[in-house]
């Protein structure tokens, strides 16, 4: 025993000096003063005494374990009403929030929420952050393709909204069971997806100027032309989950920024944009490849039987999106099972839930936007997603006509009228000394010995609007919604901008649907860019609009990357001082040339900086273009040139 007593001595004094120890930091750590407890609670819940809706938010889990992060608005009148759902990268929490306020049509803001269909429809109102987005889980890939090649996973928009759908009718209990997804841009892809493998509770889809296909003509490339405004966009969608990485602007002027950093390449390496996995995709596939066209929403819905009955919405003046609304609307027309209706409406993006009386300068004399909603939506949800299914009288296709400002209803798209009328593709001919003309009077063997020519210098780009170029946004201070509409006599002036123009018409002149670019032209250099426009010339003198006297109004214009011409898939140099056919769409319209206005055509071969400079040299990869591949060319316009017009005649 005395043994063990004598072992247990040193431990006992340690024990005691590490309680010593112990005492004394407590008491060297200890508040000076009483502790005050918080007033906050760790977890807040608010309540919904005296409003009108109840709000839920909910993590619904997806197949493959992924909770996204939903909320749902849910009126308190609510007893056995449809779904309107949208899913969006934008953030549910602040597309949800609009007020402080107990009422739901102060909450709703933002895309996609047409505000007053929404409430008076007494529907209850869903929206869902995608997966890797602000609350939900998961990983976020851009526009993110369905399970096939370029997706190995199980998991796409389309299984996520049908996981999502298959929740909130078996949760929520308000809800008769029928669900409508609608949305407008990235929202608006988002409601084509479901449209492959649908839920049998989606009854309905409101795609609004959806993006489609990002390199023939929507947010990324138009025809291989790279639209490097939306460099930001990308930085702050894709850098972080909750867009908190924020593109900071180094000029007032966005063509001094992209001038100033050379190439669209080299300004994306300065901002550290090697780290975003989507810019790298997009700087690695600047021809329309496999990882463009596999993912083309319009091809794939090609291939799907169209099932859900679905309300496409275009705008004639979408300065973001212009191409996708239309493409889908052709990939599915032939099905002609009575499931595809058409909107085509005068507005920028996203206009139609908004005032839309006007566009800029272009008045319409009745609010177009709210028409819209009231004649066309409401009664299009109501008849889908209502018990007792309201009749309905929407035409397959609503066409507002610009210039003449009427709605037309129309049995398909285009076809120029209601009866009575045919539609011809009628040359319009580029003539010499800016005439421009539907009598092609010169012989045919003599059109390429006849051309016009101008210099183009990509240190001296032509700007795509009156300077400063304001970057792309939707502040109340910046102009980017209007800019497709901007007056265009600032580059008719110009040196190395060729203007063709008819005479004032004596009659109207109605085209419906696509104008069709076919330029015959040759550069010095070997590679090029050709920039088409279409514009309606207003009188010298407006009556009553003073300030619209001898306004050009750009009706359709676009890009082509000449090193397209032959396949959109692969680059080829373009042999110098040959006369090449360039051949391409311009986007849709449906447009009276009245009597007293001119035709005009633009040809010009830069569009800056909303688009990226060709070098006119050609290179590999236009993206890492150096200084020195910059060069002038001489770029000449030949008088075989003709815009192909889808003339309308009356019978």
């Amino acid at each position: 025993m005395a043994s063990l007593y004598r072992s247990s001595r040193p431990l006992a004094s340690m024990l005691f000096a590490l309680a010593l120890i112990g005492a004394v930091a407590d008491a060297q750590t200890a508040p000076k003063y009483p502790n005050y407890p918080s007033e906050t609670p760790e977890h807040f819940e608010p309540t919904d005494a005296g409003s009108d809706y109840s709000r839920r938010i909910e993590m619904i889990p997806m197949r493959d374990g992924v909770k996204l992060h939903t909320v749902i608005l849910v009126p308190k009148s609510a007893k056995h009403e449809g779904i309107l759902l949208t899913r969006t990268p934008y953030s549910a929490d602040v597309l949800t929030t609009n007020a402080p306020s107990v009422h739901l049509a102060s909450s709703l803001w933002g895309y996609d929420n047409a505000t007053e269909t929404i409430v008076a429809g007494g529907y209850i109102r869903v929206v869902q952050d995608i997966r890797g987005k602000y609350g939900s889980e998961g990983d976020y890939v851009m526009n993110r393709p369905l399970h096939g090649p370029l997706n190995p996973t199980p998991v796409d928009e389309s299984t996520d909204t049908y996981d999502t759908i298959d929740w909130l009718v078996k949760h929520v209990k308000e809800s008769n069971g029928k669900v409508g997804v609608l949305g407008i841009s990235y929202d608006g892809y988002l409601s084509l997806m479901p449209l492959v493998h649908p839920h049998p509770a989606l009854k309905v889809a409101v795609p609004m100027n959806p993006m489609v296909d990002g390199w023939r003509g929507d947010d990324w490339f138009h025809n291989g032309a790279f639209r490097q405004q939306n460099i930001p966009y990308i930085y702050e969608q894709a850098a972080t989950r909750t867009n908190d990485a924020h593109w900071l602007t180094s000029t007032f002027d966005d063509y001094d920024t992209y001038m100033r950093a050379g190439s669209a390449g080299e300004l994306a390496r300065q901002r550290g944009m090697d780290q975003i996995g989507f810019w790298k995709k997009v700087a690695a596939h600047p021809a329309y490849d496999a990882f463009w066209s596999d993912q083309a929403v319009d091809q794939i819905l090609a291939k799907q039987q169209l099932t859900v009955p679905t309300m496409i919405v275009d705008g004639q003046w979408d300065q973001e999106d212009i191409y996708g609304a239309i493409a889908v609307y052709k990939a599915l027309k032939s099905q002609k099972n009575g499931n595809l209706f058409l909107v085509l409406g005068p507005w920028y993006h996203g206009q139609e839930i908004e005032e839309a009386s006007s566009l800029g300068a272009i008045k319409f004399h009745s609010d177009t936007g709210l028409y819209f909603r009231e004649e066309i939506l409401a009664p299009f949800l109501a008849h889908y997603l209502k018990d007792d299914a309201p009749a309905m009288k929407v035409a397959p296709v609503t066409a507002y006509v610009t210039g003449a400002n009427k709605w037309e209803r129309l049995q398909t798209w285009p076809s120029g009228c209601a009866e009575g009328c045919t539609q011809k593709a009628t040359p319009l001919y580029l003539k010499a000394a800016g005439k421009l003309g539907f009598d092609e009077s010169e012989a045919g063997e003599t059109l390429l010995s006849s051309y016009e020519e101008y210099v183009s210098d990509p240190a001296k780009p032509v700007p795509f609007r009156s300077r400063p170029s304001e970057p792309v946004g939707y502040t109340p201070n910046l102009s980017w919604v209007r800019w497709l509409v901007d007056d265009q006599r600032e580059f008719s002036g110009r040196t190395d901008v060729l203007t063709y123009s008819t005479e004032a018409l004596t009659a109207p002149i109605q085209i419906s649907g696509e104008p069709i670019a076919n330029l015959t032209a040759s550069t010095s250099g070997t590679d090029s860019d050709w920039v088409v426009k279409l514009i309606d010339v207003y009188p010298d003198e407006v009556a009553g609009q003073p300030e619209m006297g001898g306004y050009q109004l750009a009706v359709a214009m676009d890009i082509f990357r000449g090193r397209y011409r032959e396949s959109l898939a692969e680059a080829k140099a373009i042999p110098a001082d040959s006369p090449e056919l360039y051949k391409f769409a311009l986007p849709n319209v449906n447009h009276v040339f009245l009597p007293g206005h001119k035709i005009m055509v633009q040809v010009q071969s830069s569009w800056f900086p909303l688009y990226d400079r060709n070098p006119q040299t050609f290179v590999p990869n236009i993206f890492f273009a150096k200084p020195g591949d910059y060069k002038k060319a001489t770029q000449r316009v030949f008088h075989s040139s003709f815009v192909e017009l889808p003339v309308v005649h009356v019978e």
